[in-house]
């Protein structure tokens, strides 16, 4: 079995079933000869027919339930179907335990301290019974106010400060915290098959040829003066394109198997530039935000607190020696929490910086485009010249999978006797 991307099998059924390789190539922006791979295959793998026009072109008709033919004959993507579920249940389970770790760092902390001042205080009252001369120990208050920050189910503060923002997320409160630690990917993750789509898009619409120009708003460091238009080797390369010289010694890009096309498709429309997208800092609330700022300096302060208490303290207790024990987590787990966040946001300006000069060339390219030189329009005619989409319709197949080869060449003969005798009837040669 060769594994068919998931990119192909998806434009197969947003292109009804009925397809050719020039077709997958442009819905899903993987090159021909990935196409042409993943197409046979999965022809193969699902009973899929073939139909064969007198040009030689070909297009595949899939069974509509091809993905459940595949998952009955292939254990293999049972499981991954399987494991991709179970995967989903347990990276939300990660996501929350973050939370949940924030939360129980905070509790054992503020239980350790209240009871290390009580040790205090008593050991304080059993010296002024033995007739101490003044009181020691730490003196901490712990006010109900310094739990403020623990009141989940949204206090009137809490509301109105989210009004006054006007921001609102989907998040609950763990997810919040896990997005406030770590953000929630990059939006950019899919940006090669954005691009990729969008230029094998922007070739279909144009019939099979276009110019760098036409091309270059969807690439990165794209130098339009240089006239040998090295950049467009990729695109050359990926969807099997030939470069062709107009008689002015302009160069124009033909790409013959992004033509041929299984149905008559209008025009897709297709950004103007190919526009990465800046990363955010956090997918939560402002309120959520804060929150979790909030959490994080209480866990970070109360730690440093324990820290100086812990020091010297002459306590028997199980529960403080546990927490003795686990100190330095609950220490550098409140530290990163807070240090987490900020490395990420000033990284984030940085890269968010960066993507804004990558989408600002890419639009300057697009009005140097739209401000098309005599040159430029020049090549932009000569490439209209070359364009074509011939549609591979069912009455054009000489040949196919789905009837027996034999019957298929009786029908073929008698079609063409038919023809032959009515030209003779007509007196046509």
């Amino acid at each position: 079995m060769i594994q068919t991307s998931p990119e192909i099998m998806t434009a197969i059924e947003a292109l009804d079933y009925r397809v050719t390789v020039a077709d997958v190539a442009a819905k899903s922006g993987v090159g021909l000869p990935v196409a042409q791979q993943g197409i046979m295959a999965l022809a193969a793998d699902t009973q899929a027919h073939m139909q064969v026009a007198e040009s030689g072109d070909v297009a595949y008709e899939f069974p509509r339930n091809f993905r459940t033919v595949l998952r009955n004959k292939y254990w293999q993507l049972r499981w991954q179907e399987t494991w991709s579920k179970i995967w989903q249940v347990l990276f939300y389970l990660i996501r929350l335990s973050f939370g949940v770790v924030l939360i129980a760092s905070i509790a054992i902390i503020f239980i350790a301290i209240f009871v290390l001042m009580m040790a205090a205080s008593s050991q304080q009252s059993d010296r002024d019974n033995r007739g101490g001369y003044g009181r020691g120990g730490p003196n901490i208050w712990i006010s109900p106010s310094w739990f403020y920050w623990l009141d989940f189910g949204g206090s009137r503060r809490r509301r109105q400060q989210r009004a006054y923002s006007g921001t609102k997320s989907d998040l609950n409160f763990f997810e919040a915290i896990f997005s406030f630690l770590f953000g929630d990917g990059d939006p950019n993750a899919d940006l090669e098959d954005r691009r990729w789509r969008a230029i094998a898009t922007l070739i279909r619409n144009n019939q099979g040829t276009l110019t760098a120009e036409q091309v270059a708003p969807y690439l990165d460091n794209v130098n339009l003066d240089d006239s040998l238009e090295d950049f467009m080797l990729p695109v050359l390369s990926r969807f099997n394109g030939i470069p062709k010289v107009s008689p002015e010694g302009d160069l124009v890009y033909y790409f013959p198997e992004l033509q041929v096309t299984a149905a008559n498709h209008r025009p897709q429309s297709v950004p103007d530039y190919l526009r990465e997208l800046r990363e955010k800092f956090s997918a939560a609330s402002s309120g959520q935000i804060t929150l979790a700022a909030g959490l994080g300096a209480l866990n970070f302060v109360g730690a440093v607190i324990l820290g100086s208490m812990l020091t010297g303290a002459q306590v028997s207790s199980e529960f403080i020696l546990f927490v003795e024990s686990i100190y330095w987590f609950l220490w550098a787990y409140g530290a990163a929490f807070l240090g987490v966040p900020l490395g990420r946001y000033l990284w984030l300006q940085r890269k968010n910086a960066k993507i804004e000069a990558r989408n600002e060339q890419r639009q300057s390219l697009t009005r140097l485009l739209a401000s098309a030189t005599p040159t430029t329009q020049r090549k932009l005619s000569y490439a209209k010249t070359l364009a074509t989409a011939p549609v591979l319709n069912k009455e054009d197949a000489v040949y196919t999978t789905e009837t027996d080869l034999l019957d298929q060449n009786i029908q073929n003969k008698d079609a063409l006797d038919a023809e032959w005798l009515k030209r003779l009837s007509t007196g046509e040669s």
